[in-house]
Formats: C-alpha cells, structure tokens, sequence
C-alpha cells in the first residue's frame, strides 16, 4: 500500500472510530518518518502506532483546526452566558486535575504517605519493605503485633507492591482544566462520578472527548454520557504536573492561612 492510500485509511479510520481529525501536515511526517525506517508494516499496526503517538502528542500541534465543529467555541469562558451546549464531538487535553472533593490537607497527608513508602487500604497502613531484596507489602494493626523474621522486617507481609498513585487519588468530585485543537481552554466540573478520571488516574496530557457536553457560566459539567476517555499522555508534563503537585498544594494552604489570619484581623477591628 503506498504512503497516500495508508495517508487516506488513517485519516479516515481515526475520523470514524475516535473522533480526531488529524492534521495532514503531521500525519505526513509521521508517515514519512515511519516508511523510512520500515517499509512492510502491517496498514493496522500502522494505525495503531499512529492513534499512539496522537494520544501521546500535544493536540495543538497533532490535530486539525479546519472543522470548527470539533473545536471549542473561542468564547466558551465567558460567564456571562448562562448555558450553552456543546454538541461536538470535540476532542480535548487535560492540562491539569484538581480534586475538590479532599481537602488540601488530606492530599498533602496522602502524598508524604507515599513517600515514606506507606499506603492506606481501609483501617491499615500498608508499608513497602524488602524482604530478600523482593518488594513485598508490610501491614500495621492496631489490634496486631507483627511478629519479626531474621530480617528485622514484619512476618505479616504480602507479596504485592503498594501503588502509590491509588493512594493519593481522592473520591473527587474534580475540577479539570481541558484545552482543544486550537489552544483554547476552559475549566470542567465532574458533575456526576466518571470511571477513569482521578489523580492518580488521569495522566497530565490525557486525551478525551466530548459531546453533547453542558457550558454553565463558562463552565464544562462533565458527565459518563458527554465523556469518552481515549487515554494517553504527555510524558513530560505529566512528570512537571506530579513533581509539582505537593508545592502547589502546600502554597494553596499558606494563601488560606494567610486570608484567615487577615479575616480574623479585620472582625477584631
């Protein structure tokens, strides 16, 4: 098959079953680069290996701006406009997850958990501990001692590794910051609980998209029927994003300390 009939199925095939108009100058360069390396790839590895690197691209740069349809309406902030609809399908990014159902201090807690090497699973506290330099699991109880190997390392261990980030997502609900093809952004509430999205869960450069999504007062209210998560990320600001994130959080509560301390200033007045 050559370069312009795979050019035309990709195009095509990641129109009808993703919802993502490509950009032809990128899909040409992806193509170009890729049948310069091998030349007998599969059309359907070829797809695939292109929805890959979409999902992991930065969307203003991977994505067509031609169909206005599929981008954010340049106003779409404006609180001004008390409810609008978004019929879509239009594809955005996440660029940052708040969850604004945990308070700060729960999810600095719940971080400094992780790096002591702790996890919460219900009433435990699960430690990470090597036990013949294999990762296991060490549990506390405040009803069990755990009686202590040759080691020096509790008995009462299993054989599973504590993931940290299912230990610093909270039960939301959360507030994204989402952006299309075009570099528009706006902020999105998660009005009813959606599978999939979380911190811990939903990477910085993660792609979705929405349809038939409601704008309240500049608002997007994100539900599971306007929502398709496709996955993916961008590496580097994810990482940005997650080794930032207990700063922000820890600034966050300084800036409340402080506005406290001002409120309690002028009632004394």
């Amino acid at each position: 098959m050559s370069i312009n009939q795979a050019h035309s199925h990709i195009l095509t095939h990641l129109q009808n079953t993703k919802s993502l108009t490509v950009s032809e100058r990128w899909l040409s360069q992806f193509l170009t680069s890729v049948n310069a390396s091998q030349r007998t790839i599969p059309l359907s590895a070829l797809t695939q290996t292109a929805l890959f690197r979409i999902l992991a691209s930065d969307f203003t740069e991977s994505l067509s701006r031609s169909d206005s349809s599929a981008l954010l309406p340049a106003d779409i902030s404006d609180p001004a406009v008390q409810e609008r609809r978004i019929l879509g399908p239009v594809p955005v990014q996440v660029l940052d997850i708040d969850d604004i159902g945990s308070s700060l201090w729960s999810q600095v807690e719940a971080i400094e958990r992780v790096e002591r090497g702790e996890a919460i699973r219900g009433r435990e506290i699960i430690r990470t501990v090597n036990v013949d330099d294999t990762p296991t699991e060490e549990h506390d109880r405040s009803t069990t001692n755990g009686s202590s190997n040759a080691n020096g390392a509790n008995a009462t261990v299993n054989r599973t590794t504590a993931d940290p980030g299912s230990n610093t997502a909270g039960n939301g609900p959360h507030r994204l910051v989402l952006q299309d093809a075009a570099g528009t952004n706006v902020t999105a509430i998660e009005l009813k609980a959606i599978d999939g999205i979380g911190i811990g869960k939903l990477p910085i450069g993660a792609k979705m998209v929405l349809k038939n999504a409601t704008v309240a007062r500049g608002m997007v209210l994100l539900e599971p029927e306007c929502v398709t998560l496709l996955g993916g990320k961008v590496e580097a600001a994810d990482k940005a994003w997650k080794e930032g994130l207990k700063g922000r959080l820890v600034a966050r509560l300084e800036e409340m300390q402080v506005e406290g301390q001002n409120g309690d200033d002028r009632m004394e007045e």
